[in-house]
């Protein structure tokens, strides 16, 4: 009789991790039939979580998009106006200035942090004060679990009238300076889907110090309806953008152990740095040193030259052993659907796309797991020059 081969068993990039503390929130909301959207769950979990990151006021909604929708909207971005954005990011942050009609301007990577050169932003204010169109704002990401340069940025923000959104759906946890991301600006948001640090299994926040944005963003995300006990009535356009009262009740579990989800994921990146980082042409996503970087994913950078096979003979020889690995965000840039809008930059975000590769970062992830991979990648220079 043949043995039969066991196939492997799959590491996933960044799953859920549930820490069993969500299922009191969930219950208390089938207990008590609160299911609908609203509720206790989701004034606790708004309240929980401006405490966590040091804000004012936060407005619990269905995705991160969503939150940068009404940031932009409650911000006045319309019709043919300018937003810069970073161009290193994900099309989410992106999409919602295009549903204003507006203008994405797109601002390249600086190599030190990966995300936005304020350099670039300088020059590009610069060049469109010089034509008399100023951009209405900037959706500033922080990518990967660190932050962008804050300082510099938001004083070409304030010294232009640039209105400064800060994107943190990839770095909750992160700070500067002592402060957390998405707390600098006129409004920050923040993502819970499933691959995120922590997850409502999809959703977002809102957050701000300004209390009219928080309840003008709030009516809109309830369908603009005007507070009256006896008819709808509208005057504005709103949209069904809110979190229900059971999917807030996961996010309360899942903030209750964020830290602990932060400090796994820089173990997994200490483990692929004392591993991979012994490896000729292997490097790492760099630590800017101005604040906390979550490791949300553990990303390298790959000269082929060096190593021996390139970034994407890595990742399908791990997907071959079911071992799931994305290369880092293609810029917005050169995205067909995005090609026809400025950018302002050279070939940073570009080349670290054609090299960058994320590894598994779950926070659920074992010690052999991370053996696995490492184990792995360490012998497909040997295979590829065998």
């Amino acid at each position: 009789m043949s043995q039969q081969t066991s196939s492997p068993v799959p590491i996933f990039l960044s799953p859920p991790h549930m820490s069993g503390r969500e299922q009191q929130y969930v219950q208390e909301a089938f207990d008590t039939n609160w299911l609908a959207p609203l509720g206790p769950n989701v004034n606790a979990f708004e309240q929980e979580f401006c405490d966590y990151v040091g804000c004012k006021h936060a407005l619990a909604l269905g995705s991160g998009t969503f939150a940068i929708h009404l940031a932009l909207d409650t911000a006045g971005v319309t019709t043919d106006d300018d937003v810069l954005v970073s161009t290193l990011t994900f099309s989410a942050s992106i999409n919602p200035i295009v549903y204003q009609s507006a203008n994405p301007v797109f601002i390249d990577s600086e190599p030190n942090s990966w995300n936005l050169d304020p350099q670039l932003l300088e020059d590009a204010l610069k060049e469109r004060a010089a034509k008399g169109k100023v951009p209405k704002a900037l959706v500033l990401v922080h990518l990967y679990g660190q932050c962008a340069d804050i300082d510099p940025i938001k004083a070409l923000c304030d010294q232009y009238g640039v209105i400064l959104i800060e994107d943190a759906a990839e770095s909750l946890g992160s700070t500067y300076k002592g402060t957390h991301c998405g707390t600098f600006g006129q409004s920050g948001i923040f993502s819970f889907n499933g691959n995120k640090i922590i997850t409502t299994t999809g959703g977002g926040m809102l957050v701000s110090d300004d209390e009219a944005i928080i309840a003008h963003a709030r009516k809109l995300s309830t369908q603009a309806r005007e507070p009256n006990l006896y008819e709808h009535k509208h005057t504005e356009i709103g949209y069904n953008y809110r979190l229900s009262n059971v999917l807030a009740g996961i996010g309360r579990g899942q903030l209750q152990v964020i830290d602990e989800y932060v400090a796994a994921r820089k173990r997994n990146f200490d483990f692929y740095q004392d591993r991979l980082g012994k490896l000729p042409g292997v490097s790492f996503m760099p630590d800017a040193g101005w604040g906390t970087h979550t490791r949300w994913f553990s990303c390298i950078t790959i000269d082929p030259a060096q190593f021996g096979c390139d970034r994407t003979h890595v990742l399908e020889t791990l997907q071959a052993e079911k071992i799931e690995s994305r290369p880092i965000w293609m810029p917005m840039h050169m995205q067909p659907i995005f090609e026809q809008y400025d950018f302002y930059g050279g070939d940073v975000s570009a080349h670290l796309f054609e090299r960058s590769l994320c590894l598994p970062s779950g926070s659920s992830l074992t010690l052999d797991e991370l053996d696995r991979i490492c184990s792995i990648i360490e012998k497909l220079p040997v295979a590829a020059l065998a």
